[in-house]
């Protein structure tokens, strides 16, 4: 698979250039890697479905070939999260979510937010491949991934070796996000981590209220937003699409 195959397939898209252009590397990336290590028995149709995102290119069809390597991006994100029962009992009583995938928009829309002085973080990190993504398409100085489960981080820091990606620039934190405020962050990934009901509206009053006090631009990537409404007036939405909603505070 080759960037300009790729170029050549997607020549009607009316999709930004730029946006298209980290879409192609992240399916060349994907078409070209070794399965990944398999910890905790996640990955048993990387090697299948692999082969369909490199034989979808033969058919010229971008529908299929982004369908392809949707259904691997999928795979490797992790659907099944192995939590323990008092991690699962947590995650439920704060009506969290289960290691949905977030999709390539967020990915391919932080090209220009994403600087080489950047902190960036996720808050319920699962495994940790978006996270990583980030960190492999535009490389900064740390990325902080948050979550509860032991055994996801685990088997996200075998990720972040299968992606080549130096120990250095990954601070792994095994913890409720409940305790991890966001200080020191340029740019924060979320999944609505929580409900905004009951606990959850206390987990997003205090977050908001901390963005509030940052002495810098922050910029915010929410995955069906539950924030927004917490959020003080100085922090504006630059952009929406129904699924991803982006936010920013200038300073």
């Amino acid at each position: 698979m080759h960037k300009d195959q790729l170029k050549k397939i997607f020549g009607a898209d009316d999709r930004p250039q730029k946006d298209l252009d980290q879409m192609f590397r992240l399916m060349t990336l994907f078409g070209s890697l070794a399965e990944p290590p398999d910890l905790l028995g996640l990955f048993s149709r990387y090697s299948e479905l692999q082969d369909k995102l490199l034989t979808s290119i033969e058919t010229e069809d971008p529908e299929a070939v982004e369908i392809a390597f949707l259904e691997l991006y999928c795979h490797v994100h992790g659907h099944e999260a192995p939590y323990t029962s008092e991690e699962r009992k947590r995650v439920d009583e704060t009506g969290g979510y289960w290691a949905h995938a977030g999709g390539i928009s967020p990915l391919i829309k932080a090209h220009d937010w994403i600087k080489p002085e950047t902190v960036s973080s996720d808050y319920g990190a699962g495994n940790g491949l978006q996270g990583l993504l980030f960190q492999k398409l535009y490389p900064h100085k740390k990325l902080i991934q948050i979550e509860i489960s032991s055994k996801m981080v685990e088997c996200g820091k075998q990720l972040q070796e299968w992606l080549k990606i130096p120990e250095e620039r990954v601070e792994w934190i095994i913890d409720d996000i409940f305790n991890v405020p966001p200080v020191s962050m340029d740019f924060i990934y979320l999944y609505r981590p929580v409900k905004p009901v009951n606990e959850g509206i206390k987990f997003y009053t205090g977050f908001a209220d901390v963005l509030s006090k940052a002495d810098k631009e922050v910029v915010i990537f929410s995955i069906a937003d539950c924030l927004r409404d917490f959020l003080p007036p100085e922090f504006e939405v630059f952009y929406y699409d129904g699924h991803l909603t982006c936010f920013k505070k200038m300073y």
